[in-house]
């Protein structure tokens, strides 16, 4: 356990970097300054101790005053010391935490960008950035407390033996219970508990971001939180952890410290009535009466100095499992980028014997596919959902490797190309392309950082979006998501095909770019495809078989296999399962024409009558 916890906080320590040494500094300020807290009772008691030896000649007690100014000095620079201790910690903690974000998001950008579909964004966000603030706690206060605080137990320690042994190991036995008590609370099998409690708020958060995703569905069929299954049980999964620790686990031995730290004083009265007759008999009861007052005080320290433990010791199990959460995305996997990168020779695209896998999964997506696709070919993937269009698209831009065999662009293997230049290499388009809460402007720059306004008014023009810059307050300058000012699926769609445009890459991958556009919206797009793939190697990815009719290969992908390859006459005339497919595509093409004229009939019927 301690090990652990060492290894943690080691951990933190090699983030904070250069602030490292700035950390050790607010630790030592702490412990200096929960000595310099400790002296002001010294000083009543010495305070005390004159009064007592004078009575009742309260006159003859000369150094009350400057004991009074001696206390009030050092509780003053006890409190200064401790701001300093804590702007050092703060600092250090901060600057922790920001490194942690961005180490994290370091090691992000080198992950697989398939990474991101099985990980959702909300969980990735409680992970690293929730998790990083976390960190601050410990660095800030817990660690500087749990430091202060060792320095003040050693220093009680001393005191507590100086004056009468007895009385101070009376006080002492209260901490012994609430250490026992803290330990029951948080060591052992307990801490297990603390890792589950924040493994369920983990899931709880990422089925939260989901729902509220899912609030248009759940609010156009009516339903309640209730119908959304996951959330219900990752509430009740939390609640019910949640419950089972801090009722379980905490409630009694929390009890117990409570009632034993705040009430030390009990323990003190005890070991005073069995001393004080042997005081009377020797006549030393002034000196008695002192020491029992200066303990009576002191006994006050010890809540104070035990409570801070409780919540250190909190703050090192959360730090500890929020480094757990960390570590998850620190470990995800990085793409592994070849120390002899190669240059692709043209715009081929080839499969050479592809299989691949999702993790989890046991039935391969992708099992021993081959095809290839010439430079300036127009090839397209269709086949069953779930065939394999989407993995094999998605293979080519290194958003996963291949499990076995080889994805080739220009004739080298995409593991053999710098990411860089790979990317550089091909655009895409997907189903539901999203746009950053920023201008159009930047929305389509980002493909390229440095083209002018003119080049990216051009892809705009080429994407068919005149009539959207037209309505727009500020043209291709308004900020999308702000004002009111929003896009329809189909308008977005072609902004993010103005990006495609703009990057120019010689090779095009379409996932059914137009699966979610309107009739008008689908006519432009259609006119903004012909100026993307003009002269590029195309590999698009259908359910409209209307739209592939054209294309110079259809390749039909069935469980991960490739079922059949050819022209679109070709694959009709072969009755296998394009042809089947495409039978089937006509008749749902015809069974809506069919109902649109029903329903014109009706709605014409209605109007005469």
């Amino acid at each position: 356990m301690n090990e652990k916890k060492k290894s943690d906080l080691a951990v933190l320590l090699e983030y904070a970097g250069s602030y490292k040494g700035l950390t050790f500094l607010g630790l030592g300020l702490s412990a200096v300054a929960m000595v310099l807290g400790m002296l002001p009772y010294i000083c009543i008691w010495l305070a005390v101790r004159d009064l007592i030896a004078a009575a009742p000649n309260w006159t003859e007690a000369l150094g009350i005053a400057k004991y009074g100014w001696m206390a009030f000095g050092f509780a003053v620079a006890g409190i200064a010391v401790y701001f300093a201790a804590l702007m050092c910690t703060h600092l250090a903690a901060f600057r922790t935490a920001s490194n942690i974000r961005k180490e994290g998001m370091k090691h992000l950008m080198k992950t697989p960008l398939g990474f991101f579909d099985s990980n959702a964004s909300g969980l990735l966000r409680n992970r690293l950035d929730g998790a990083a603030s976390e960190t601050e706690t410990l660095l800030a206060h817990n660690l500087a407390d749990i430091v202060g605080t060792i320095a003040m137990f050693a220093a009680m320690l001393v005191l507590m033996f100086v004056f009468d042994w007895r009385m101070g190991a009376a006080c002492l036995l209260a901490a012994l219970v609430s250490i026992v008590s803290m330990f029951t609370m948080m060591g052992g099998r307990n801490a297990r508990l603390m890792q589950e409690y924040q493994a369920a708020q983990d899931v709880m958060s990422k089925a939260g971001t989901e729902y509220v995703r899912g609030i248009p569905v759940v609010k156009v069929f009516q339903q309640t939180v209730y119908s959304f299954k996951a959330f219900k049980e990752a509430i009740e999964d939390y609640s019910t952890k949640a419950e089972k620790y801090t009722d379980g686990v905490c409630r009694i031995p929390q009890s117990v410290n409570l009632t034993f730290t705040e009430g030390a004083f009990v323990f003190l009265v005890p070991a005073a009535l069995l001393l004080a007759p042997a005081a009377l008999s020797s006549g030393s009861f002034a000196g008695f009466v002192t020491n029992f007052a200066f303990y009576a005080i002191f006994s006050a320290i010890i809540s104070t100095a035990l409570a801070k433990i409780m919540f250190a010791a909190s703050g090192m199990m959360l730090a500890s499992t929020a480094l757990g959460r960390i570590n998850e995305v620190m470990s995800a996997p990085a793409l592994k980028i070849t120390d002899h990168p190669q240059v692709p020779q043209d715009n081929s695209v080839e499969f050479r014997d592809v299989s691949f896998t999702y993790t989890g999964s046991e039935v391969p997506a992708l099992d021993h596919v081959s095809f290839k696709v010439e430079p300036g070919q127009t090839v397209a993937l269709v086949g069953p959902s779930g065939g394999g269009k989407t993995t094999a698209a998605s293979l080519i831009p290194r958003f996963w490797d291949a499990g076995s065999g080889s994805v080739l662009v220009g004739g080298v293997d995409v593991r053999d190309t710098d990411p860089h230049v790979l990317m550089d290499q091909v655009a895409f388009v997907f189903q539901n392309s999203r746009l950053f809460k920023t201008s159009i402007l930047e929305n389509v720059r980002v493909s390229r950082p440095e083209a002018a306004r003119e080049e990216v008014q051009a892809a705009l023009s080429a994407a068919q979006c005149d009539d959207i810059l037209e309505k727009l307050p500020d043209g291709m300058d308004t900020i999308i998501g702000t004002e009111g000012t929003y896009l329809s699926g189909g308008e977005q769609q072609r902004v993010a095909l103005a990006r495609a445009i703009l990057k120019d890459a010689p090779i095009v991958v379409l996932d059914e770019a137009t699966a979610f556009a309107d009739p008008e919206n689908d006519a432009m797009i259609q006119k903004a495809f012909a100026v993307l793939t003009e002269g590029k190697t195309v590999i698009m990815i259908a359910h409209r078989l209307s739209t592939v009719v054209g294309a110079d290969k259809i390749i039909v992908l069935d469980n991960g296999k490739v079922a059949e390859e050819g022209r679109h006459t070709e694959l009709v005339q072969a009755e296998g399962l394009y042809s089947r497919m495409w039978k089937e595509y006509n008749q749902a093409v015809r069974w809506r024409i069919t109902m649109a004229d029903a329903v014109m009939s009706a709605s014409q019927e209605m109007e005469v009558q």
